[in-house]
């Protein structure tokens, strides 16, 4: 099979091919909001269309191109595992390259995080927390933060603290009890039962982008350690240089007994997710030589996903990608906090390196505010569409709005953009902030807009 020449054959059936047999509402979300393109190339921090327009990511795969798309070196990375025809996923065996990128996790990991367990993807990598720590420390129970993302599969997704993606699936698992992100008092009244296991985290809520204040996680941690329970730090999205530093946990100095990780290790091609952890959990869960595969993860040593996190550490750290992350978002949010004070929408622009949030809120003035209440009633949140979609349509910039029904708008860029990208980001936000501003003019332009999508979907079908 000649891949190339598939491609070339049935380049622009993709979404003909999903509404038939995949996700069929993916399909009508994108072309009802007008992001049904057909890509055909990928380079860096940049997506090309068929027509040759170039885009600029800002999504980055929901965080999994740090590195941009196709870096070159983790390329070759692959291209040299290929070529070498090494045994892979012997299983009764132990792996070279595994152990190597073991050794590196550590090395940049918080002090005292010795053990590494790789697993597909970040969910997975979650998993693997609640288990350890239910059987390292006896105990059933698992806290989570409200408004907290840690993924789909059961264990994670009964640790999301958000009912969107919960509603039809329950019941799900049992023991898990629900805190507010940020407030200690009921952090310290659910831990307070003794039977706790384990607290788990994003140190910064991806859904919205929430910063908590700077005595919040140290004193958790705290609070944690105080109740013999563990301190579980989600970085599967703020980990790897995506803050400004290689652990989002370092901007607290605060070093958790647990940490996941996954989407950037990738470098964008091959799925995998690593947790590290102290070694005295490690060694409880697997105490016994017939535990010694108690838990584990079929294809989560792979030689070529262990290949591209090698390729992915060493191009963060020749490219010096962890400062410039810094560098750069602290530009962008520089750039653009001034209009905050322009626009009254506009209520905060927050984040740590590229992992930016533009939060909108409902205005004073009547015109606004009268536009604002039509469009929420239509549905909650649709006022971030009216930043999102022109930031595509009319700038060719891909972003996202940050949680379900959230009037806040996200940009989670590749870490290796240039000066002019960032010109080109802070253009264009400015641009589109002022054109959201002018009432119902505005919000007859996004009607227009998604009617004629809709529209044009309904004939096509």
């Amino acid at each position: 099979m000649n891949i190339q020449e598939l491609i070339r054959q049935r380049g622009r059936e993709n979404f003909t091919l999903h509404d038939l047999y995949l996700n069929s509402q993916m399909v009508k979300v994108l072309k009802t909001i007008g992001f049904d393109r057909h890509y055909v190339k990928a380079e860096g921090a940049y997506l090309f269309d068929d027509q040759d327009n170039r885009y600029l990511d800002l999504l980055s795969g929901f965080g999994v191109f740090s590195l941009g798309r196709n870096h070159p070196q983790i390329v070759q990375a692959l291209k040299d595992v290929l070529s070498a025809d090494l045994p892979n996923l012997v299983q009764l065996d132990v792996s070279l390259l595994s152990g190597i990128l073991a050794e590196k996790l550590v090395a940049i990991s918080p002090e005292g995080l010795d053990r590494v367990f790789f697993a597909n993807s970040g969910t997975e990598t979650v998993e693997a927390a609640i288990k350890f720590s239910r059987y390292a420390t006896g105990k059933s129970k698992i806290i989570y933060c409200r408004g907290g993302y840690h993924g789909l599969s059961l264990g994670s997704l009964s640790a999301t603290g958000d009912t969107h993606y919960k509603q039809g699936f329950g019941p799900l698992v049992p023991d898990f009890i629900e805190v507010p992100f940020g407030d200690l008092a009921a952090l310290e009244r659910a831990l307070s039962q003794k039977d706790v296991a384990a607290f788990i985290t994003e140190p910064i809520q991806g859904h919205g982008v929430w910063i908590p204040d700077d005595h919040y996680l140290p004193q958790a941690a705290e609070l944690t350690r105080r109740h013999e329970a563990l301190f579980i730090a989600d970085e599967v999205q703020t980990g790897l240089g995506r803050t400004g530093k290689w652990w989002a946990v370092e901007h607290w100095s605060i070093t958790p007994d647990i940490l996941c990780m996954a989407k950037a290790l990738s470098g964008g091609f091959i799925p995998v997710g690593a947790l590290v952890c102290k070694e005295w959990i490690f060694d409880r869960v697997f105490n016994r030589m017939d535990r010694a595969v108690v838990h584990g993860s079929t294809f989560g040593k792979s030689n070529l996903a262990m290949a591209a996190g090698l390729a992915t550490l060493e191009v963060l750290k020749s490219e010096n990608l962890i400062e410039k992350s810094a560098q750069s978002g602290q530009a962008i949010i520089d750039a653009l906090q001034p209009l905050v004070g322009e626009y009254e929408c506009l209520k905060e622009i927050r984040g740590k390196g590229m992992m930016i949030a533009l939060e909108f809120t409902e205005p004073h003035s009547l015109s606004l505010r009268m536009s604002w209440k039509m469009l929420e009633a239509t549905n909650k949140g649709l006022f971030s569409q009216m930043i999102t979609v022109p930031l595509f349509s009319r700038h060719r910039i891909l972003s996202q709005v940050a949680g379900h029904g959230m009037n806040i708008v996200k940009f989670i860029p590749p870490l290796i953009l240039t000066e002019s990208d960032i010109k080109w980001i802070i253009d264009a936000t400015k641009s589109v902030i002022h054109d959201a501003h002018r009432g119902p003019a505005a919000v007859w332009d996004l009607g227009k807009t998604l009617a004629t999508k809709a529209l044009r979907r309904k004939v096509s079908t």
